[in-house]
């Protein structure tokens, strides 16, 4: 029994003289610290010339292997001295005071170190997290501060312990404990209480009173308050977490940017949903990320290009900006900066948790959208309205977050969703109008550019656009006259339009130019295919619609036979391309397969195709006197719009035999009326066939470009030609998906 005392006795006292040992050599180090400043009379000599950086070192190196030797969760002598006796406030006072030089390096490095090595939780003791928020408010927000690789490195530590515990999040902006009023406890909650009991503290009344003096919310530029920020619970001007990791994107050493952005979004993306709510009522988040990004915007030179601008491929946030590429054109280091922001904001959107998400979208829906682009795109300016568009259109392609989609959208477009009147109504939109009235502006310019963002928007995955700008206005079918019961109607259409086939199917151009097609004289009518989309009508057959647009282009009129390019099985592969990716992109639309019955709808509503397709129609009516370029923009929108796969835009783009309503107009019926006044323009142009040859040749850079008489007519009837055979591709592959045998 003796010896089993002894050996007791033994190991109580190996166990308790290494403990003594590393308390006398860590107050030794910190002592040794303090007097430094005791003693030193050079206020010139760098930290690193000092014994500083090794003995800041050796504590830390004391704690780490101090929590070793105790079991987890017990705080050990050392660890206990460094909070009674405020070590982290006195390091952080010095590091203010810059003493003696690059001091305040070494407190950034011995604070990461410190919460980054010792598993002890720190940050819920009021002498850790005081500290911590301190040296947050003094960290430098001038560029390219000698310390700047230290505060993010800093930064980096306190996101991975908030995204551990996001509870955390309060104690560095406000030092207050969250979960005492959250009802939502979680499985840190006895930890936490245990800590308390252990001499984790809280910041008092008192504290909280002085953290909130001379705070003031957020406004945006537009003037107005963020509604997203409680009125109760001001935002800090001072510096903090959020602030400093805000500032460190803006670095010019791109490896702190990149790291700051990444910790960013980390810290954003908490799971908390309480700590979701904090984030974005208590700090300033939202606004320094729009106002960065506005500040980024208004430093593009108002002279840049649109050109230059539609020219730049999409920027990411992760790829270093390449300084080869600045001079490529004047603002291009202008644009990939607020571009590569733009990107890490959608990104962060993106991934963030949803109450963030919703806080930072609508703040730059205010702040952007509406405070600064919105004026410039309302302007009289044309340069400014070119610009402007040009900075939209890409702004467009950009963005791919679901929620700043859907704010983009409505800022665009609006929400209305009933059918549009013919009349300008006070409750329209008005910059849609705006938009849609500049794809009809007097500047060809304007009106190409406009019309190059709206098929910018029509490529995006979201329902309401189109449906905003086409669809809801073909929801009851009123462009169908309603035959009464008894009349045979259908029976006589169904006649001409018969024999109007055979007068096609009897030109030599269908049956030579397309042997592989499948378009050749036939008695019997192609079936649909079972897996295509509804057909507009049981009675219209698949070839009728596609020689119908095919025949379209008088003979006088054509080039394509003469020349040799590809085939109209390139139409056919190309739309089937076309046709599956838009497909893709609207599967989770819930579109009917069907047109909607005729019963249902009112027989009495007045058709009208909506501003955006009377732009276009009206459009397509001068299309022998548009210039080239604008054609063809012209015709690509509405090719997309017939790419849709819905049934009502089946019937109305691309049925050439619709029984219309009085007054009511289709692509189709636009088109006969063009070719109709080509047949007159004809007559009175000498030599048309061969100098019409001569543009198409110039156009495919086969001869060199000389004016000539009337070129824009013969440019106009190129893209006729080439746009009448689009649809025809389009309809074959929406009712046939199979493609060309």
């Amino acid at each position: 029994m003796f010896s089993r005392l002894g050996a007791f006795l033994q190991q109580a006292v190996e166990t308790q003289e290494p403990s003594i040992d590393l308390l006398e050599a860590f107050t030794e180090h910190w002592k040794g610290l303090t007097h430094y400043y005791l003693e030193t009379t050079d206020e010139n000599t760098p930290v690193k010339e000092t014994d500083i950086p090794w003995r800041l070192k050796q504590m830390l190196d004391i704690l780490v292997y101090e929590e070793k030797q105790h079991p987890a969760g017990e705080t050990g002598p050392c660890l206990e001295y460094l909070l009674q006796h405020k070590i982290l406030e006195t390091l952080s006072t010095l590091g203010k005071a810059e003493y003696p030089p690059g001091m305040r390096q070494q407190v950034f490095l011995f604070f990461s170190r410190v919460l980054g090595q010792v598993q002890h939780p720190l940050l819920h003791y009021l002498n850790v997290h005081r500290p911590v928020q301190k040296l947050l408010q003094f960290g430098s927000n001038a560029l390219g501060s000698a310390t700047e690789k230290e505060e993010v490195q800093f930064a980096a530590v306190l996101c991975a312990k908030i995204k551990q515990d996001p509870a955390l999040l309060t104690y560095i902006l406000e030092g207050k404990n969250l979960l005492t009023a959250s009802p939502q406890g979680d499985a840190g909650s006895s930890q936490r209480e245990s800590l308390a009991t252990n001499g984790a503290l809280t910041a008092s009344p008192e504290q909280d009173r002085e953290r909130s003096m001379g705070d003031a919310p957020c406004a945006s530029l537009a003037g107005k308050p963020k509604n997203s920020v409680s009125s109760s619970s001001p935002l800090r001007k001072e510096n903090n977490l959020i602030t400093s990791l805000i500032n460190l994107c803006k670095s010019q050493k791109s490896r702190v940017a990149l790291k700051a952005q990444e910790n960013l979004l980390l810290l954003i993306s908490v799971a908390q949903q309480a700590a979701a709510t904090y984030l974005v009522q208590n700090s300033a988040l939202c606004c320094l990320v729009t106002d960065h990004l506005c500040d980024l915007y208004n430093a593009v030179p108002t002279s840049a290009d649109p050109a230059d601008i539609l020219s730049l491929e999409r920027v990411s946030w992760r790829l270093q900006n390449n300084s080869a590429d600045e001079a490529s054109f004047p603002g291009k280091g202008s644009l990939d900066a607020f571009f590569s922001w733009l990107d890490y904001c959608d990104h962060l959107v993106r991934e963030s948790h949803p109450v963030v998400a919703d806080a930072v979208t609508e703040t730059i829906g205010e702040n952007l959208f509406q405070g600064i682009l919105q004026p410039q795109l309302l302007q009289m300016s044309e340069l400014g309205i070119l610009t402007s568009t040009a900075m939209l259109t890409a702004m467009v392609r950009q963005i791919s977050a679901p929620a700043l989609l859907r704010e983009l959208v409505t800022f665009l477009l609006g929400t209305e969703r009933q059918p549009e009147a013919i009349t300008n109504s006070p409750q329209q939109h008005l910059l849609r109008s705006q938009l849609i009235e500049h794809c009809n502006h007097l500047s060809d310019e304007i009106s190409l550019a406009t019309l190059r963002l709206f098929e910018e928007l029509l490529r995006k995955p979201h329902e309401h656009i189109v449906y905003s700008l086409v669809l809801r206005n073909l929801e009851e079918r009123s462009y169908i006259l309603r035959s009464q019961p008894g009349q045979e109607e259908r029976s006589t259409h169904e006649q001409e339009h018969y024999e109007d086939t055979l007068e096609l199917e009897e030109d030599p151009y269908f049956t030579d130019e397309f042997p592989d097609t499948g378009f050749r004289t036939c008695k019997k009518p192609m079936p649909s295919s079972p897996r295509g989309p509804a057909r507009p009508s049981e009675k219209t057959d698949v070839n009728e619609i596609v020689l119908s647009f095919l025949g379209l282009v008088p003979d006088e009129a054509k080039t394509s036979s003469s020349l040799e390019e590809a085939g109209y099985d390139t139409y056919v592969h190309d739309a089937l391309r076309l046709f599956q990716e838009c497909s893709a992109n609207i599967s989770s639309w819930n579109w009917p397969q069907e047109p909607k019955p005729l019963e249902p709808c009112d027989p009495q509503a007045a058709f009208y195709e909506g501003h955006f397709l009377k732009v276009l129609f009206d459009r397509m009516t001068r299309i022998l006197d548009q210039p080239y370029g604008l054609n063809l923009q012209m015709t690509s929108v509405l090719s997309h719009l017939a790419l849709f796969p819905h049934p009502h835009l089946h019937e109305y783009l691309l049925d050439p035999y619709l029984n219309l309503a009085p007054g009511c107009r289709t692509l189709f019926s636009v088109l006969i009326r063009v070719i109709g006044d080509l047949m007159q323009r004809i007559q009175r142009v000498s030599q048309f066939p061969a100098k019409l040859l001569l543009v198409r040749r110039q156009l495919m850079g086969l001869v060199p470009e000389e004016q000539i008489d009337h070129m824009t007519l013969f440019q106009g009837v190129v893209v006729l030609e080439e746009f009448c055979k689009e649809l025809a591709a389009i309809a074959f592959v929406k009712f046939t998906p199979e493609g060309p045998a």
